[in-house]
């Protein structure tokens, strides 16, 4: 583990492999540990970088009046600090939101988008009556009196977790600190990235499982038809995390798509 200290922020990431830079951006209620299959998968030709964004893991907690930009900046931080630019930015979910906002603040660090399950923000592709339901959802659960916590989200996977992975999905979810998520949940539900996405103009990845029901493929679509230059791979059989529930075939698209841009 390092850390580049951003501001009063010290933001923790770690770094394996050697090769063209991939970056890989969490979801919420995650952390660096969500991408540990493909830390171990790619490291053999590429530089890969995963990170706590500030609030989770080993980093600093998150300022209450930080801003989805201010995530952005502190990735840049990251980046520029390793000299690693431009590089594949990935992100998964929430990731992927801040991975789009990235770009929308510092297009010379990127590379590639990889855009994993995700959304331009809550607002940005979900109808609204689904946003209110969510944001709900996410405050009742912040109001769980002490012991009741679930950081939990549903729909995550397709089936059950991969029973192998259960462990590592436990110790995540042990560590997700509360503060953090209510800052970020008016971030998500407010975001609208619409108008960004046909300004993007790198190779851009569409990463999606079948069976996502939180970003349902319909949402890959409305990227597919905004992007100038995206492709759509689906993944078969995988929920949300496509990544931990299948990660052969997670793992072999994103090499595929990095070699065929290095």
């Amino acid at each position: 583990m390092a850390t580049v200290q951003v501001g009063e922020l010290g933001v923790a990431y770690d770094r394996v492999g050697e090769g063209p830079p991939v970056v890989l951006l969490h979801g919420a209620a995650d952390d660096a540990r969500l991408w540990r299959p493909q830390l171990d998968a790619l490291a053999d030709e590429f530089t890969v970088v995963t990170w706590d964004e500030p609030g989770v893991g080993r980093s600093s907690d998150v300022p209450e009046a930080f801003e989805l930009a201010d995530y952005a900046h502190c990735l840049a931080a990251v980046v520029e600090s390793l000299r690693l630019g431009p590089a594949h930015i990935a992100g998964l979910s929430w990731g992927g939101t801040l991975a789009l906002e990235f770009y929308r603040h510092h297009a010379h660090l990127v590379r590639t988008l990889i855009l994993v399950d995700t959304y331009a923000g809550w607002k940005g592709s979900l109808p609204a009556e689904e946003v209110r339901a969510r944001v709900e959802g996410v405050r009742r659960m912040l109001a769980a009196p002490r012991g009741g916590f679930d950081p939990a989200l549903p729909g995550l996977f397709a089936g059950e977790p991969p029973a192998e992975y259960v462990p590592l999905l436990d110790a995540m979810a042990a560590s997700v600190r509360p503060e953090t998520m209510r800052t970020q949940l008016p971030l998500m539900a407010e975001a609208d990235q619409r108008d960004l996405l046909p300004t993007v103009s790198v190779p851009t990845l569409l990463l999606w499982g079948e069976k996502d029901v939180r970003s349902p493929l319909a949402v890959a679509r409305q990227f597919q038809e905004a992007i100038p230059d995206a492709e759509l791979v689906v993944i078969p059989g995988a929920g949300h995390v496509s990544n931990l529930e299948r990660p052969e075939e997670f793992n072999r698209a994103v090499r595929d798509f990095c070699h065929a841009h290095s």
